[in-house]
């Protein structure tokens, strides 16, 4: 097998009345309470209008603070429950899923090995394994792994050993991104890329672009996708990719309704 994981996305695009996505990003908050927002607009090339960014994700990328790394990976998935009973199910079947379970540690192995690269030896460690988080729209699997960045090694060293994230292309990474450049149609953009900042201190927090809309002129897209494996049903990832979907897009719908 030359891959065990490839996270492939869909997206969605369509025509919208909303062409200054301000709004949509109040609504994004509203919608899809997360842990980082973002709002960049960049001017357009020569006849293009501003090309807008609006996401509201809930992954951090990597994080360094006081010389320590820091990484959350993202990794299996359910929709929220129609009642608090089956929410609670809902979490506890997603825990007990052998596929979702064994996914989630071959990715969590993948952050401590990216880490690993920039990190002092024997300070790796998995702080928290396989905690359930809950969105507007959908639960995840959390897990957090940090370790003590070398000496001689900066903000730049560590994006360099951990982008992308394995969360948003696989494992093995190099052949996840062959396959994903060979299957998804359209270029990724910022989509699964990285939003972040990175302070004169030498400290950084980032998150992975997910979660995410791009808006230019008349047009919206928002991207999402899910990893697949030998034994994922097609359907089931079809729908969870929607699943992910949903917030950002019930975001621009509202915010196009209030015009």
């Amino acid at each position: 097998w030359s891959i065990f994981q490839v996270v492939l996305s869909q997206r969605l695009s369509r025509r919208t009345t909303q062409p200054i996505p301000l709004p949509s990003t109040g609504r994004c908050a509203m919608h899809n309470p997360s842990p980082y927002y973002g709002f960049m607009r960049f001017p357009g090339g020569v006849g293009s209008p501003p090309l807008h960014i609006i996401s509201a994700s809930p992954e951090m990328h990597v994080r360094l603070e006081e010389g320590m790394a820091e990484l959350r990976p993202i990794a299996g998935t359910r929709w929220r429950g129609a009642t608090v009973e089956e929410d609670i199910a809902l979490a506890e079947e997603l825990l007990e899923d052998e596929k979702e379970r064994a996914e989630h540690i071959m990715l969590v192995d993948l952050g401590r090995n990216d880490l690993g690269r920039v990190c002092d030896y024997g300070t790796v460690k998995v702080e928290e394994l396989m905690t359930v988080e809950r969105y507007s729209h959908v639960m995840h699997i959390v897990s957090d792994v940090r370790g003590k960045l070398k000496a001689g090694f900066d903000v730049f060293d560590l994006l360099r050993a951990t982008f992308p994230a394995g969360t948003v292309s696989g494992a093995p990474k190099v052949r996840a991104m062959e396959i994903i450049d060979e299957l998804e149609p359209t270029r990724r953009g910022i989509y699964a890329g990285v939003i972040g900042y990175i302070g004169y201190d030498g400290t950084m927090d980032s998150c992975i672009a997910i979660r995410t809309a791009v808006m230019q002129g008349d047009m919206v897209h928002i991207q999402a996708g899910g990893g697949i494996v030998a034994d994922s049903d097609p359907q089931r990832e079809y729908e969870e990719s929607w699943n992910k979907a949903k917030a950002m897009a019930e975001a621009v719908k509202y915010a196009e309704q209030q015009r």
